[in-house]
């Protein structure tokens, strides 16, 4: 049996390829399933305007976006539930001198970026609703057999990973996956260390196909989903896993929204929300297998999570598979 640690997009998505191989695979998470980071991301699919990172750490991004119109695709067939993905592009409003060092970067990576009056313009960024993502990804699990424990936390995993201890019980595993986000790094020993970064967003209801495109300025971004939901971001916040929704924040990224949307200014959000990044202290997720043991890494994606998770659970399935 596989157990993987953390039912959030990485962990689901690690789950389901798993169990496409035929593979026996079982879920544990300290809460609920698709909560935390999964439920509350944008879904904003943007490797052109989020990959100032290392190369590897891009190309994974990379990747990561050019495999998600397939993983949609196959997921709401196993699934049978919908799932809001769509390449919409972007437009970037920033100083000509940030992109003309990072357009060198990006056309060195094969990302796309073009030139237009007052903005530069990436065509190939996306949005996909996490929340649409995670529903399907528990559905194409369920249909697979993979076994779900939820508010069952993992205590400790053997030295060489061939079993579990959790709140329950000892479970025996031919291999674990540790893909519980910011709660990763107290697992196992030697891991980098993980840390909860807050988030505010929010969200107005509006008709459909008003903002056709993404809009990014500095930290702020905003888009629209195929209801008409238009969604804005966000903060960055080391507060540990305070819950609390901090009312400056709310006006100040209002404010920040409505320089980007200029209609947002006099209007209130229909809702207002928080997450939690899963920070590392590495400059990229850990992703891989802890040598001389039968555990694999799958965290740290910090703001790239959705973005990241097809590549992440193909070269985790593929690995495990491997590895026999």
């Amino acid at each position: 049996m596989i157990i993987i640690i953390g039912a959030g997009i990485i962990g689901l998505s690690c789950a389901w390829r798993l169990a496409q191989r035929g593979l026996k695979v079982t879920i544990f998470d300290a809460r609920k399933a698709a909560g935390d980071a999964s439920w509350a991301a944008a879904g904003m699919l943007a490797p052109g305007s989020e990959m100032d990172g290392p190369p590897e750490v891009a190309a994974l991004g990379i990747r990561g976006a050019r495999a998600w119109p397939a993983f949609a695709t196959e997921l709401q067939l196993e699934s049978g539930l919908p799932i809001d993905y769509r390449a919409c592009g972007a437009h970037e409003f920033a100083d000509a001198e940030i992109i003309r060092r990072r357009t060198q970067h990006l056309h060195g990576l094969g990302i796309r970026i073009f030139a237009a009056e007052g903005y530069w313009h990436y065509p190939d960024d996306a949005i996909v609703d996490p929340r649409e993502a995670n529903a399907a990804l528990l559905e194409a699990c369920r249909r697979r057999g993979v076994e779900l424990h939820e508010q069952e936390p993992v205590l400790e995993i053997s030295a060489n990973g061939t079993s579990v201890r959790t709140s329950v019980r000892q479970y025996q595993a031919s291999a674990v996956v540790i893909a519980a986000g910011a709660r990763s790094s107290g697992l196992f020993p030697g891991l980098p260390r993980t840390m909860p970064i807050r988030g505010h967003l929010l969200s107005w209801r509006m008709p459909p196909g008003e903002l056709p495109v993404i809009l990014r300025q500095g930290h702020t971004y905003l888009f629209q989903r195929t209801s008409g939901l238009v969604v804005a971001g966000s903060t960055t916040e080391h507060v540990g896993w305070d819950e609390r929704l901090d009312a400056g924040a709310i006006v100040e990224l209002h404010a920040r929204a409505a320089r980007l949307f200029t209609r947002l200014e006099n209007l209130h959000p229909d809702d207002k929300w928080i997450g939690f990044r899963p920070g590392i202290d590495a400059p990229g997720p850990a992703i891989g297998r802890i040598p001389a043991t039968r555990v694999w890494t799958a965290f740290g994606h910090y703001r790239n999570g959705i973005l990241m998770a097809p590549e992440t659970a193909r070269m985790i399935a593929e690995q495990i598979a491997a590895a026999g």
